[in-house]
């Protein structure tokens, strides 16, 4: 964990704080309510941090405030998926396709009968799915063993988040069952489904996601521990997947506006890589219609346009981000 100290003072720290003033002021949006306890946020809650690569580490705001991962937790398993088993085999049970659908819709590719990708929830079960382990307790145990080496610490499962969405989540149950008509996954749905509120129900802070994404950002690498989190030859396939999927029915005026990999989550968390550089996370749990955080995606737009972080911005060749 980084202490409070160590937070480095600089311009790129004021440019936060005029964001995180100017964006705390903003109302709009609402909370995740068909989670039960997700409508229970407090909505003012607010915080921006960006990690480097070297690991300076820049925050504003509820930084260490701990909240549920949620769909954000959709990346990293599916790197986790490509690493047991290769993305050949991965691509038979989950596409890479964006779909312009919400991120529940019960639909299936037609043609392949596979989930359209693995950041909407269909495609992330099937992805959860293919955790390997002897048992319920091992896979868990796999999987959180897999998180601590991005985020660098234990992290542990928020108990009354995960019986919520276990006893509300029947839309998911919805597409286990379709999936498991068409062979995406095997007969242990509640087992799977299990695992899937456990991984979507992991506690974190802005801090936690700032890390994550500068470990993808620095190939995998965890820029704090220097412990290798995800094979380097699969970090180009997560970002890929995160660049056209993982905003949702959003991505694509995403990709345009901001222009970077990211994936966001209903708890109000967003996360995005600037390859090379840095990650960068934001939490706010005011979403909006499509169920990425309103803030977050404020905070983001400015920053693209003010450091050229867009990764087509190389085209232009007159700035390039320095921290300043």
């Amino acid at each position: 964990m980084i202490n409070e100290s160590e937070v480095i003072r600089s311009p790129l720290l004021s440019v936060l704080q005029d964001l995180h003033l100017k964006y705390q002021q903003l109302q709009e949006g609402k909370l995740a309510n068909y989670i039960p306890e997700l409508a229970k946020v407090n909505p003012d809650l607010f915080s921006i941090c960006i990690m480097t690569i070297d690991g300076q580490i820049f925050a504003v705001g509820d930084y260490q405030h701990l909240f549920t991962i949620q769909s954000i937790s959709k990346v990293f398993v599916y790197g986790m998926a490509l690493e047991e088993h290769g993305r050949e085999y991965v691509l038979t049970k989950v596409g890479v396709e964006p779909t312009g659908d919400a991120f529940n819709s019960i639909v299936l590719d037609e043609m392949s009968k596979r989930p359209y990708n693995p950041m909407v929830n269909a495609g992330a079960i099937a992805t959860t799915s293919l955790i390997k382990g002897s048992g319920p307790t091992e896979r868990l145990n796999r999987m959180l063993d897999m998180f601590r080496r991005y985020i660098g610490h234990d992290i542990f499962i928020d108990i009354s988040v995960f019986m919520s969405e276990r006893t509300t989540g029947h839309r998911n149950r919805a597409m286990a069952h379709l999936m498991l008509n068409f062979g995406m996954i095997d007969q242990k749905i509640e087992e799977v489904l299990d695992l899937y509120f456990q991984q979507c129900s992991l506690m974190v802070n802005c801090q936690d996601l700032a890390v994550m994404a500068a470990t993808l950002a620095n190939n995998g690498v965890n820029p704090v521990t220097g412990e290798q989190a995800v094979k380097s030859d699969y970090v180009r396939d997560i970002l890929s997947v995160m660049y056209t999927c993982g905003m949702y029915n959003f991505a694509g005026e995403w990709a345009y506006k901001v222009g970077l990999p990211a994936k966001s989550g209903v708890s109000g968390g967003l996360i995005v890589v600037v390859p090379n550089k840095m990650g960068i996370a934001v939490f706010s749990p005011l979403l909006d219609e499509r169920g990425n955080s309103v803030r977050g995606v404020k905070v983001c737009e400015e920053l693209s346009q003010k450091y050229c972080l867009h990764i087509f911005d190389y085209l232009r060749g007159s700035c390039k981000f320095n921290g300043n």
